[in-house]
């Protein structure tokens, strides 16, 4: 019987049409129990993504850390590689140390194995990245994909063949693609014609269901029996020699493009914009133009999808490209003349759902927008490497109203990168640079990288007062002095960098008088909001309980009004700290359990984890020792999947040392360091269930 006990790590689900492959994945199972890095090599469309998941399903359960897979097919260059290995192995790096330096520290003692899918156009990066982890840490065991090995020492690399031609497992994938049976010499005959290549077969199988078998196998023997020149493959270029397989394959695209409607490979070339999945509407959105309208898109969409060219739409209605196929299409889509208007549109259109995010934030569609930001994350990163080479004002814009969704989701790394390339490049001003510099002071602070937050705070504050009092339109006396959101969030993060530095009273001290100033403007704004919220905070930090206690209920309850979910959660952390501080342990976990069920579902993992020690805490000051134990383990787990030590307000580790120190005495050293291990050592969702009593 299948072991169905939950396993760490995540892997794609299997593809249920796998067939064959017994031997090669016997060989790579076998290269993975004796070498730490395996590279399925071979030519495109032979299969090595979907042999590499079928063998990391296998062996996953001999890696007590699981199996991680990492698609660097998403990426068009190397500068974001360490960002999405990182993410793919669950680490929300919030460090501003070196590139790989959190990486490391996070595989430095762990177990598992990590797939690296589509190396091809970045195998020199991987190999020195794949070098440099391996060297610091010795449990790590790598599975690359890729069309030529990645040049490591001590790489072991197995070459994937097409399957043979005249064999069973071919006929065997052609019939199960075309989910019929087929006469056998005509199928026999394709499978021999296509050299046995999957994705060929794969292609082959579509135009099956559409023509039959016997007309099949007369257009490939026509084709592939002439010249080169005369092949379907119009792109190759005419003095490039390409592998004889390589040619079958790109024959066999080609077959399918020339045999594509008119409509159909006018979207095929437009669609290879997308690094990501997309659905119907975005789609229609980025690809629509000439010939192809929304009325007609639909139709040559499913025409791609009978075609096998596009993948069938998953459960969330989201298709995709293999990157074979993008490749071809991109080609044609260069031959067309139209790669920098598609890639303009594209932008624009990620652009735009970027500043449709940012408007909707606060307010009842936050987590929606919060989840599409994540959703879209690749074609927003590739939107946004588009406009810094093309349209530096539009990036700003761009990276602006996204890095504090990203920020939140652990992208600090990324955000950071973005908000720099942009600020350097673009020489806007106003409303658009003062975002850029907020959401990058925000980031600074939470990488704990405090020098830098200060300069950004600084420049933030001067490009607001700019924006929303430019020096051209001078202040009259009579006029009411009110300063805008640009500055009262500019106010903010001075008093968010001042809370973090141990400075209360400053912080209290900024957001009073800007809050003061504002008297009359919409008093539920965001920046409002943000202001009040470190006001509580700063109160809380000052021992002023009850004014900060009075302050939280009323900004909750104007949340809750506003079904506005970030602030709230942030004030039940305050509400749980607060708990602690008044000597109601009680209170304190109820509000703890709330703030992780709200960081839960905004995917903070800072959040999740600042959440779990004021939980810890609180179990520790009621004297309930193996339930603090439990939850701090749990905590030390979620700490590290964020690349640094263990922080919070200094109020709350002065506690938490305090009442941690009680009930290990009252437990007994030993069995509160049983309990605590256990829980750093299991799977840290299922931890967060227990806290939340979900388990």
């Amino acid at each position: 019987m299948r072991d169905t006990a939950p396993v760490r790590g995540h892997l794609p689900d299997e593809n249920p049409g796998f067939t064959g492959r017994r031997t090669e994945l016997t060989r790579i199972t076998a290269a993975l129990a004796e070498h730490r890095l395996v590279t399925v090599t071979g030519v495109g469309g032979v299969g090595k993504t979907r042999l590499a998941l079928r063998a990391a399903h296998r062996v996953r359960h001999h890696h007590p850390d699981g199996a991680w897979w990492t698609d660097l097919g998403q990426l068009d260059g190397e500068r974001l590689l360490v960002a999405l290995v990182s993410d793919s192995v669950d680490l929300a790096d919030h460090t501003p140390g070196t590139d790989t330096g959190a990486l490391r520290r996070r595989l430095a003692e762990a177990r598992l194995l990590l797939v690296l899918d589509c190396c091809d156009h970045l195998a020199d990066a991987c190999g020195r990245l794949v070098a440099e982890l391996l060297d610091a840490a010795p449990g790590l065991t790598v599975l690359a994909t890729s069309r030529r090995p990645l040049g490591v020492p001590g790489e072991h690399t197995v070459l994937l063949d097409p399957l043979p031609p005249a064999g069973d497992d071919a006929l065997a994938l052609l019939r199960t693609a075309t989910g019929e049976e087929l006469p056998a010499g005509p199928a026999a005959e394709i499978c021999v014609r296509l050299e046995g290549i999957p994705l060929a077969l794969e292609l082959a199988a579509a135009q099956i269901r559409l023509r039959g078998a016997e007309a099949v196998r007369d257009q490939l023997g026509s084709r592939l029996t002439a010249p080169p020149e005369a092949r379907f493959d119009l792109l190759a270029h005419p003095g490039r020699v390409w592998p004889a397989r390589h040619r079958t394959l790109r024959a066999a695209i080609g077959w399918s493009h020339e045999l594509a409607g008119p409509l159909e490979r006018l979207l095929w070339a437009r669609l290879s914009v997308f690094r990501g999945p997309f659905d119907l509407a975005t789609a229609t959105a980025v690809c629509t133009g000439g010939p192809l309208t929304p009325d007609t898109l639909p139709a040559a969409l499913a025409g791609l999808v009978r075609a096998s060219v596009v993948r069938p739409a998953d459960g969330a209605g989201r298709h995709r490209l293999l990157d074979t196929i993008r490749e071809y299409g991109a080609g044609w889509l260069d031959r067309l003349g139209e790669t920098g208007t598609v890639a303009d549109r594209h932008a624009a259109h990620f652009g735009a759902l970027a500043a449709q995010g940012r408007a909707a934030w606060h307010g009842p569609r936050q987590l929606h927008w919060h989840h599409a930001v994540d959703t879209h994350h690749t074609d927003l990163r590739t939107a946004l490497d588009h406009l810094l080479r093309t349209d530096p004002d539009a990036a700003l814009d761009l990276i602006g109203s996204v890095a504090f969704a990203w920020s939140c989701r652990g992208r600090l790394r990324e955000a950071r990168a973005g908000l720099e390339r942009a600020l350097l490049l673009s020489e806007a001003r106003g409303r658009a640079r003062t975002r850029a510099l907020w959401a990058l002071g925000i980031t600074l602070v939470l990488q704990g990288d405090l020098g830098p937050a200060q300069d950004a705070a600084e420049r933030c504050a001067r490009e607001a007062r700019h924006t929303e009092h430019p020096p051209e339109r001078p202040w009259a006396p009579s006029e009411p002095y009110g300063p805008g959101e640009l500055t009262l969030d500019a106010a903010a993060l001075a008093g968010l960098l001042a809370l973090t530095t141990g400075r209360a009273h400053a912080a209290l001290v900024v957001v009073d008088h800007v809050l003061a100033s504002a008297r009359g403007t919409t008093a539920g704004s965001a920046a409002t909001l943000r202001c009040r919220l470190v006001r509580v905070f700063a109160l809380t930090g000052l021992g002023r309980l009850a004014e900060a206690r009075a302050d939280a209920l009323a900004l909750r309850t104007l949340c809750d009004t506003l079904d506005e979910h970030w602030t709230r959660t942030a004030l039940e952390y305050q509400l749980a700290l607060a708990g602690l501080l008044e000597g109601d342990p009680a209170t304190a976990a109820a509000h703890a359990r709330a703030m992780l069920a709200g960081t839960r579902a905004l995917g903070a993992g800072l959040g999740v984890a600042l959440g779990l020690d004021v939980l810890a805490t609180a179990h520790a000051a009621a004297g309930d020792g193996e339930r603090a134990a439990d939850v701090s383990g749990t905590g030390e787990a979620h700490w590290r999947a964020t690349g640094q030590p263990r922080r919070g307000l200094p109020g709350l580790r002065a506690l938490h040392a305090h009442y941690t120190a009680g009930v290990r005495a009252a437990l007994g050293e030993p069995a509160y360091e049983e309990i605590f291990l256990r829980a750093l050592t299991d799977l840290p969702q299922a931890g967060l269930d227990r806290a939340l009593g979900t388990a």
